[in-house]
Parts: C-alpha cells; sequence; structure tokens
C-alpha cells in the first residue's frame, strides 16, 4: 500500500535476459531522478504539501509474460501511484495492454514501436522518438555525403514491431530523397549461423547495409563484416546507438552509424531540471560508469512528470495525462511534446552518430 507522505512509482525493469543491458542502464536513470527529487524535499502536490518519491520495481528478465504480471502485482498489491513503462517495446506492448484494463496511466520511456501507440489507448505518454523516426535521417545524410551510394538494404528483426517501424521510416525517406534505392529483408535471429545471409547479401550488392535487430544479433552480423560483400561501403546498424556495441567489436564497429535519442555535447535553451553536465556527473557518481541515452530518457520520464504533478497539483492520472498532453518543454533529454491523441513523442529528435576511433561522434540531429 501507497502512503500517505510518499508518491510510489512502480515498474517492470529487465534486470536479467536478453534486454538487462538496457534495463539496468534505465533502473539506474530512474533511481538518479529519485534520488534528485527527494534531495530537493520530495514532490510538490496541492496546498504546498510535498511528498517523497519511493519506487518500487521487479525484474521481469526480459519475458513478456513476467512483465505482466510485474505490473498486475505493482496495481493490485502495491497500489502505486505512477506507473513507468519497461525497457523494449515488446514489454511495453504487454505492460500497456495491462495498465489499460485498469485505466492506469503509463509513462513509456523504453518503448519505442509507433504500433503502441496505435490502440486508442487513452493513458499513454510517450518519452522517446518513435522507432520509425530512428534511422529516418539516414537517407538524406546519405544523399548530401555519398550521393554516389543508393543502393540500400534493410535487415530487420521479424520479432516483434520495432523492427520494421524502424525499417519502416527508413523506406519513407528513401521514397522522398528519390534518388536511392530500397530492400526490406525480415529476419529471424541470426545467433546461430550469420553466415547464412552471405548468399542473399552478395545476389542484392548493397552500397549501404543497415542492422535493425535485437543488439546481439546486429552484433553477430557485423562480426562477419569482413565477409560482406565488397559493394558495402557504408553501415548502419540500431546497437551502434550504445556504448556496449564498440566495446564488444572493438575497430569492426569503426564508422558505424547509429541512432541515439540523447549525447551529452546537445544542449537544451531553458530545460525543466538539471542539465547534461548535472547529469552526467551526478550518474556516474552515483553508479560508477557514464550513462547511455537510454538511462537520460528514463531520467526524462521522472523530470516530466514532475513537472506534470507540479502544473495539476494531482496524482490522478487523467489529469497527469490532460497536463502531459498541454506540455511543450525541453529537458536535458531534448524537447518534449506529444500529440494529444495518441501520447506520441512529436517533438524529440534522434541524433545520427558514427563510431569513429572508439568515440561516438554527432552526425547531424533530425530537424
Amino acid at each position: 500500500m501507497c502512503g500517505k507522505t510518499e508518491v510510489t512509482v512502480g515498474l517492470s525493469i529487465s534486470l536479467t535476459g536478453g534486454f538487462c543491458l538496457q534495463g539496468q542502464q534505465a533502473l539506474q536513470g530512474i533511481r538518479l531522478w529519485q534520488s534528485y527529487i527527494n534531495a530537493q524535499g520530495g514532490i510538490a502536490l496541492r496546498n504546498g504539501q510535498r511528498r517523497s518519491v519511493r519506487l518500487i520495481w521487479y525484474d521481469d528478465r526480459s519475458q513478456i509474460s513476467r512483465a505482466r504480471e510485474n505490473v498486475l502485482r505493482l496495481l493490485r498489491e502495491d497500489q502505486i501511484n505512477v506507473l513507468l513503462g519497461p525497457y523494449s517495446s515488446s514489454l511495453t506492448m504487454a505492460v500497456a495492454e495491462a495498465a489499460a484494463e485498469y485505466g492506469k496511466g503509463l509513462w513509456n520511456h523504453g518503448g519505442s514501436s509507433d504500433e503502441i501507440f496505435s490502440h486508442g489507448r487513452q493513458h499513454l505518454v510517450g518519452i522517446a522518438s518513435p522507432a520509425s523516426d530512428y534511422l529516418r535521417g539516414l537517407p538524406r545524410w546519405l544523399a548530401e555525403e555519398a550521393p554516389a551510394l543508393r543502393r540500400i538494404c534493410v535487415l530487420y528483426s521479424s520479432r516483434g514491431t520495432f523492427g520494421y517501424q524502424v525499417a519502416r521510416g527508413v523506406m519513407e525517406s528513401v521514397r522522398a530523397v528519390g534518388s536511392q534505392s530500397i530492400q526490406l529483408i525480415p529476419l529471424h535471429s541470426v545467433l546461430e549461423d550469420p553466415t547464412t545471409l552471405l548468399p542473399m547479401l552478395l545476389a542484392i550488392g548493397p552500397e549501404i547495409l543497415v542492422l535493425v535487430g535485437g543488439f546481439q544479433d546486429d552484433v553477430t552480423i557485423m562480426r562477419i563484416r569482413r565477409l560482406w560483400p565488397n559493394t558495402v561501403r557504408e553501415a548502419a546498424a540500431v546497437a551502434a546507438g550504445i556504448r556496449a556495441f564498440s566495446i564488444e567489436l572493438g575497430p569492426v564497429a569503426e564508422g558505424v552509424i547509429g541512432p541515439s535519442q540523447w549525447e551529452p555535447g546537445i544542449s537544451f535553451p531553458n530545460t525543466v531540471g538539471p542539465d547534461s553536465n548535472w547529469f552526467l556527473l551526478n550518474f556516474e557518481k552515483q553508479f560508477g560508469q557514464p550513462p547511455e541515452y537510454i538511462a537520460a530518457g528514463s531520467f526524462a520520464a521522472g523530470l516530466i512528470l514532475t513537472e506534470c504533478i507540479r502544473r495539476t497539483g494531482s496524482l490522478d492520472d487523467k489529469d497527469l495525462r490532460n497536463a502531459a498532453a498541454d506540455l511543450d518543454c525541453n529537458t536535458l533529454y531534448g524537447r518534449f511534446r506529444i500529440d494529444s491523441l495518441t501520447g506520441i513523442q512529436t517533438g524529440h529528435r534522434i541524433l545520427l552518430t558514427r563510431w569513429q576511433e572508439g568515440r561516438k561522434v554527432v552526425l547531424v540531429a533530425e530537424p
């Protein structure tokens, strides 16, 4: 049961299993937000009352069924005030369904598939840019920087909806550019033998190869980079957005383009909450490692939630969702603005980055 002196915030998160790397970062971002708010005396409600934040989380082991079980436990037994989402689109879809059954708002920081927002659910708030925007800027960047390269091949995961949505965004951008061709190839996991892809790639002869699988899928295909057809001159991968990509691959990651929701060198005016320098310093102080964009996104979710509570003085889900729909502001993560009907993020912009000598370099921010 939640106490009247606290705001109880619950989530199911992947601390083990296939999404553990990202899930741990997401939880750390939320824990830093909790520390930040409680150091200020808590969240202000009506009549000047302030409540500290108490977090309750359960490991979903990167499993859809367990994520749903965890959320039902949070809603039925813990009776939390606020529900934050898990990491990954597939788990977020399951959690969104469970939340909708109880009329509970869901503050979604870790599920980017556009599909999550297409079911008419009334209480969703999306923090991150949707999957269809992840690599939407890539064809335009290529048209400007490497106009001779025109044949794009996207290998995307057929599991769930995230991979297709990223691929769809690339395809729409190719059509708008008008000077490139594209092939979308759905894939099951290639972890056992990625070399089975080689005959198909040789037949296609792509000049740009784009990988949109799970993290380990992308890394596995990258490991055989030396065997790819010599037509491939540029490579991009969703997995390249996080530091573990370079750590695992070393020199093989050189030159690979990836999407990022946040990078520490990008600043925004008039931010709600602290800036990126504060976030970097305090994240490393509390957790002993630098943050990924995943942690920045979950921290930003807490900041947006705090601002909505401040504006309404309420913990009612409908009041908070309405406040979020009216909000147009910046955090260290970037702009926050959602579609009032669906809750999908429309204000935030994706960064294109490239690995160069073990460092991520920002190429372009989406306009």
